[in-house]
């Protein structure tokens, strides 16, 4: 029987630590000072400022940003009789009062005018800037990286952008990625400096970029810079879940060119803390099956089983389980491992069949999700509750529920503003666009949640007509009529004895398992295992 390739050289996790990113200040935006200091060039110097527009700077520099959006809404939307140079002005210091105010979203939108204009814009290199603090405060989206991909690799050598050229380096890569331009964004990643705190997650995606040519050594190489900063400069923003992530992707780097051991040596990096420790130990469970290490990969499933796990999934522990025990002619077990996958799996798979049929449209799917997220009113069945969770709490989704919900925040940001403000063409303007893109990410989350179930779903599928594949040649085995060829894949054990004894060294025990867990030794489980292949 040939076992199913564990590819994980395409799985690398895509997604940055959740603090790398959105520090939300929640402070009164007219409180806060400007976050750069940046003097766009004065364009069409003779041409005079409406008093409008005079009006709202002299607001801006006094840090009254809610007054100053209202005559600023006068100048961009050419009811001052204003040049179309002061009226560029205009646009550029919307922007930044909004970003002030902490309408981010709604200051992106002013921001992409001046950047669908392109270098006609007077202000189009002054934006740049605003881009890199506002992937500060937004999730990441697709949304922002595609205004920062707008500009070329040239435009960040303006002087004014010297100390944000890091930080955009890296956000332009991270757009050329999501295009599949591989090629630019390595160049782009490859370019951070060291000594920029941008540099380890540029590394990580400078790896996964080698990752997905197959590019096997120079991966490893990115992985383990972030690795070599880990050691130098411990204090680094989030080093430590950028350590896990290299130490994960090292170990899946590794399996996929087939060094096991190294592999392996990876995965035990990740400490029993990580949230990234229980995919460790069933990944680890692959490496040690190529090695015949059948006791440890069976001792890494029982940890996956224990009780304090039952949120977490993993259907394909119970396959390798069966594909084990097959391997080792012990069909009656391996007939058991079938018979817990197809008792929890299959029923399961049954009822997200079930949702996916009856929420058809994706906002409708996004109010669904957002229950099942939460815990509570999805009305589904505990276990597929716990099971449809399990997939939609992926970091790379999770980013996009976080956008929803930032819009929501801007929103509820416009009701608490003072009510005259509420009343002016500008707070209309932004409390239409805020809905509109509101409703936009819902449809896009919702249909994004949808295909995730769709995924998981299908995965479940999958290993399900594996099962079958197991156990139609489990009965054969069971009946004598396995063909010769099948045995030559399997361990031959002519006694029927354990192949490997379970040693402890020095700074451990050997304990037996009496039916209950301990925390203090999940992940340390080895099973005895003898084969029965050959046995006369």
């Amino acid at each position: 029987m040939r076992v199913r390739s564990f590819v994980l050289l395409a799985s690398i996790a895509l997604c940055a630590p959740a603090a790398m990113a959105q520090d939300k200040g929640k402070g009164k935006g007219k409180d806060k000072a400007e976050p750069m200091k940046f003097s766009p060039e004065e364009v069409d110097k003779g041409a005079p400022k409406s008093r409008a527009l005079e009006k709202a700077e002299k607001l801006y520099d006094n840090r009254d940003y809610y007054s100053a959006t209202i005559e600023l809404h006068k100048v961009v939307e050419g009811e001052t009789g204003d040049s179309e140079a002061n009226r560029q002005r205009a646009e550029l210091t919307m922007g930044k009062a909004l970003f002030h105010l902490e309408f981010y979203s709604a200051a992106l939108s002013y921001f992409d005018r001046i950047v669908q204009k392109g270098d006609t814009h007077a202000y189009y290199r002054a934006t740049l800037k605003w881009l890199a603090s506002l992937s500060t405060k937004l999730p990441e989206s697709v949304l922002l990286l595609e205004k920062i991909g707008k500009y070329s690799r040239v435009d960040l050598d303006d002087k004014e952008l010297e100390d944000e050229r890091d930080q955009l380096l890296y956000l332009m890569g991270r757009w050329h990625y999501t295009q599949g331009n591989l090629k630019d964004a390595s160049a782009l990643f490859a370019e951070v400096a060291p000594e920029s705190n941008f540099f380890v997650r540029a590394q990580f995606f400078l790896g996964v970029t080698h990752v997905r040519n197959y590019e096997a050594k120079p991966a490893a190489e990115a992985f383990k810079a972030i690795l070599r900063v880990a050691i130098e400069r411990p204090d680094t923003p989030d080093i430590d879940e950028w350590k896990e992530m290299a130490n994960l992707s090292l170990a899946r780097v590794f399996y996929s060119v087939h060094q096991w051991e190294a592999s392996i040596k990876y995965y035990d990096k990740l400490p029993q803390g990580s949230s990234y420790w229980l995919a460790s130990l069933f990944e680890s469970s692959w490496a040690h099956y190529q090695m015949d290490n059948f006791q440890k990969a069976l001792g890494n499933i029982h940890t996956l089983n224990a009780p304090y796990f039952e949120t977490e999934f993993f259907p394909e522990s119970l396959v390798l389980k069966a594909v084990i025990y097959w391997k080792n002619c012990l069909y009656e077990r391996a007939a058991d491992a079938i018979a817990d996958f197809n008792g929890i799996y299959p029923p399961l798979r049954k009822d997200l069949d079930e949702l996916l049929d009856k929420v058809q449209e994706p906002t409708e799917f996004y109010d669904v999700a957002q229950k099942i997220r939460g815990g509570k009113g999805s009305g589904l069945r505990e276990p597929v509750q716990r099971l449809a969770k399990s997939y939609l709490m992926d970091r790379t989704l999770k980013k996009q529920f976080d956008y929803v919900e930032e819009l929501d925040r801007e929103l509820a940001l416009v009701k608490k503003a003072d009510p005259a403000w509420q009343a002016t063409a500008i707070a209309s303007t932004i409390i239409q666009d805020l809905t509109l893109q509101q409703s936009l990410a819902k449809n896009d989350v919702g249909g994004m949640a949808r295909k995730r179930l769709e995924r998981g779903r299908d995965e479940i599928q999958d290993m399900f007509k594996q099962t079958i594949k197991v156990e139609f040649e489990t009965i054969n085995a069971l009946k004598g009529q396995a063909e010769a060829e099948l045995r030559d894949e399997q361990v031959q054990n002519p006694k029927g004895v354990s192949q490997l004894e379970i040693t402890a060294d020095d700074e451990h025990e050997m304990w037996p398992f009496d039916g209950e867990y301990w925390k203090d030794e999940l992940g340390t489980y080895r099973f005895r295992l003898a084969s029965r292949c050959g046995k006369k």
